[in-house]
């Protein structure tokens, strides 16, 4: 959706770009029309103007599945909620006029009768047991992490403030289960992390053969947590449902596969490619010799006056804990966020954030989806992310509602070959830059010429193997002492989940 201060630029080819301008034209409920309105949103984006009409469940059309791939910030999130949400507000309506007209017709008929008025049943208490039914919503939403879950699940409560009736609950883990399970009755959307949601199924605390709509989340961040398993059985679970849609950052063969195995014949909608994704966000390489020279270079940009606020991405738990600390005691309002901390505290880091208490939040990829903050001015990526695809999601962080980003990557030598895959998947080549008196004391990458593979060219000075003589550390994967050289980054770092 785009702000009425700020114009979301996103890039599409000329043969799809939608002519739809107005969420009016969308042909979406005026209930939602008057929420988006309230929230200063005046045009949808290119995603939503594309996917919205193709994901309305009309009765004069047939239903579409849908594979969509959108860049972080482009709206996608709501071009999935508005489409369900409308489905299931008409759905609701209908059943309360339904039952206005069945309960006209008991007043009447006491009337002719001479009998005392029916009363209307009082509300029951959820969260007693005698009074607990199983939840049966009409539409579910699976993402990867928690904290993308919550997002998703505040944007729909913001989108249903004037839907009468129609109540949202989110299912993630590290909560506690009562009070999951009271917010469960008569929700007609859940948004849930997999593993949460089969635990409350299999007790029996939420039945979903009555879902219509089942959308998937970042579908490659899925598959990335192991949660292929987990997706199947929630296939199953749903096989009674309308309409299925999973977004997705690319269409790679595993995405590809998984759309095969849940959904009917899926439309594929593609709004951007790599090569035009962050186009608002200037995106910088800074080579360091080492990790201290990485601490001092990431020192002196946390403490550039334009920082508003700044996510610092580490690959590890223990390296996201012990920078965290380390930024605290140089005087920084920093505070770390990762899967190992429990639910509440990362809930409470996250709305510190939000509410402008906390200037910098040192994360791991947990926190690349998820995080909403229109602040966030600067992404630093401290420790390269184990996949190409996880790049993508980091610096999306930043650059958001169409505002302006900077994404600042430090590495080290010896992660030379993962900046190639990041260029190489992102079509787009990171400029490198110095600081004085800060400069590498190795020599940088040549340039490729015309037609020429970019390759790095030899260190200057003395031979490469000859500390003694000061030359650099020997390569990796490029036959020099592979023991002298330390183990893989890659075969150290502990993946965050």
């Amino acid at each position: 959706m785009t702000h009425a201060s700020d114009v979301i630029a996103v890039t599409a080819s000329p043969e799809k770009t939608a002519l739809v301008v107005t969420f009016e034209s969308l042909g979406l409920a005026p209930e939602l029309i008057q929420a988006v309105a309230d929230l200063s949103f005046t045009q949808p984006t290119t995603v939503q103007s594309r996917v919205i009409p193709l994901a309305l469940t009309l009765q004069d059309k047939p239903v579409n599945d849908l594979m969509v791939s959108s860049q972080t910030g482009s709206g996608k999130t709501a071009a999935f909620l508005l489409p369900v949400l409308h489905t299931l507000l008409l759905q609701q309506q209908e059943h309360d006029k339904k039952q206005a007209e069945e309960w006209n017709e008991k007043v009447v008929q006491a009337l002719a009768k001479g009998e005392e008025l029916p009363k209307r049943a009082k509300r029951k208490n959820p969260t007693q047991q005698r009074h607990f039914k199983a939840a049966t919503p009409g539409a579910l939403i699976l993402c990867p992490t928690r904290e993308l879950a919550q997002q998703v699940a505040n944007d729909a409560i913001d989108l249903v403030k004037h839907c009468r009736g129609l109540r949202i609950a989110c299912v993630v883990g590290g909560m506690p289960y009562p009070l999951q399970i009271a917010r469960l009755n008569n929700a007609e959307l859940v948004v849930a992390t997999p593993g949460r949601l089969l635990d409350l199924q299999r007790s029996k605390n939420i039945q979903l053969d009555k879902v219509q709509f089942l959308v998937v989340d970042e579908g490659d961040r899925m598959l990335d947590l192991g949660f292929a398993d987990d997706l199947a059985e929630v296939h199953q679970l749903t096989s009674n449902r309308r309409q299925t849609m999973m977004f997705s950052a690319t269409f790679a063969p595993r995405i590809q596969q998984l759309g095969a195995r849940v959904m009917r014949t899926p439309q594929r909608v593609q709004v951007d490619s790599p090569q035009e994704r962050h186009s608002n966000i200037k995106q910088t390489l800074f080579w360091a010799d080492n990790l201290h020279h990485k601490r001092k270079l990431l020192d002196h940009w946390l403490r550039d006056t334009q920082i508003a606020q700044a996510i610092v991405f580490a690959s590890t738990q223990i390296d996201c804990d012990a920078l965290a600390a380390d930024l605290q005691q140089a005087g920084f309002s920093a505070v770390a966020l990762h899967g190992a901390l429990s639910q509440g505290l990362r809930n409470r880091r996250l709305n510190a954030l939000r509410d402008g208490m906390v200037q910098i939040l040192v994360a791991t990829d947990v926190a690349a989806r998820g995080i909403d903050v229109p602040n966030i001015s600067h992404v630093f990526n401290y420790g390269l992310p184990m996949k190409q695809e996880d790049y993508v999601h980091r610096i999306g962080r930043t650059g958001r509602a169409g505002r302006d980003g900077i994404a600042i990557t430090f590495a080290e030598w010896r992660e030379r070959r993962k900046i190639l895959d990041i260029e190489d998947f992102t079509k787009q080549t990171l400029n490198a830059e110095m600081i004085p008196g800060l400069e590498p004391t190795q020599r940088s990458p040549r340039p490729a010429g015309p037609g020429e593979q970019r390759r790095f060219g030899k260190p200057s000075g003395p031979r490469r193997n000859d500390r003694r003589a000061g030359g650099s550390p020997p390569k990796h994967g490029f036959g020099g002492d592979a023991r002298r050289a330390g183990p893989r980054p890659a075969a150290k770092a502990a993946r965050d989940r």
